[in-house]
């Protein structure tokens, strides 16, 4: 019995999806917002004192981390998905 050709895994699904492009956004923000130094390279305003330089620097650390898990989590259900929709597609039941 000849066996059925599989079509390549690239074919069933687009690599490029709209959750995959909002993590990458996520990724990519506070690189951007760090390394565009001329954005916040001044002093005023102040926030309790403090120079806009710092606190804008601090301000990125918990962004950026709310934007990791963010992206995170959001990888985790794509995969999620992604392996739901391999085993029905091979004609298994989902975990």
């Amino acid at each position: 019995m000849p066996k059925e050709p599989e079509e390549p895994e690239a074919s069933r699904e687009p690599v490029v999806t709209p959750v995959r492009v909002v993590i990458g956004l996520c990724l990519v923000a506070p690189f951007v917002a760090m390394l565009w130094v001329g954005s916040f390279a001044k002093t005023d305003p102040t926030f309790i004192g403090i120079p806009f330089f710092y606190w804008y620097q601090m301000a990125w650390v918990p962004i950026s981390s709310a934007l990791t898990v963010t992206a995170y989590k959001l990888w985790q259900r794509d995969q999620r998905g992604r392996a739901a929709a391999h085993v029905t597609a091979k004609g298994g039941e989902p975990r």
